[in-house]
């Protein structure tokens, strides 16, 4: 089955409500700190970001706030515009680092105005690397199959952060990379029209 990007988009905004399965305390001190950081995450998100009575402006600030504190927000944009980072101006590295936030806030703050009650449960967590674990999670959707959902995080002296989310194996920072890339070619090689095409969808 292929899952479009947006369709990626919508399962990691529908990933709430973790659950952390009674196995897991056995698991790694750092394995469970990883575990314990997506849970919180996903519990903020279901009380904070899926309420109906919330206006799409206030939505998108309480999405922003999140994204922050908990996703590697420049270190996933930087990734994402791969070997157009080291052509592009300084200029043009902010202004691009202020739109895929734009763009990642809009797309999540869709996705949880849409949220009806899916089911998302923590499987497991392994490390990977000295500061990189792996929070393995399965989204349960009432329309369709489950869904494999991991989470890739990275623990700097004590600071979680998520740095990639894999959907069904799929990486999410390197499927937005090519497509990116993919923008820039039609435009000639240059950033630029990565920059104007992601203005136009702010609009």
């Amino acid at each position: 089955m292929t899952i479009t990007l947006s369709r990626r988009l919508m399962i990691v905004g529908m990933a709430l409500a973790l659950l952390l399965p009674a196995g897991a305390a056995m698991a790694d001190k750092r394995d469970d700190a990883a575990v314990g950081f997506v849970q919180k995450m996903g519990d903020i998100a279901l009380t904070e970001l899926t309420g109906k009575n919330i206006s799409g402006k206030e939505r998108e600030g309480r999405v922003r706030e999140l994204l922050r504190k908990n996703f590697d927000v420049n270190a996933i944009g930087r990734f994402a515009l791969g070997k157009h980072w080291n052509t592009a101006t300084e200029a043009q590295r902010k202004e691009y680092l202020s739109l895929f936030e734009d763009m990642i806030v809009r797309t999540y703050a869709q996705r949880f105005g849409e949220y009806a009650g899916q089911q998302f449960n923590v499987k497991s967590a392994k490390a990977i690397s000295e500061r990189d674990s792996i929070v393995n999670s399965q989204v349960v959707q009432k329309d369709g199959p489950p869904v494999a959902v991991d989470w890739r995080v990275r623990n700097n002296a004590g600071n979680l952060k998520v740095i990639d989310v894999f959907i069904e194996n799929v990486s999410m920072a390197i499927t937005q990379r090519s497509d990116f890339d993919a923008v820039i070619q039609r435009g000639g090689g240059k950033v630029e029209a990565l920059l104007e095409s992601l203005r136009q969808r702010k609009k």
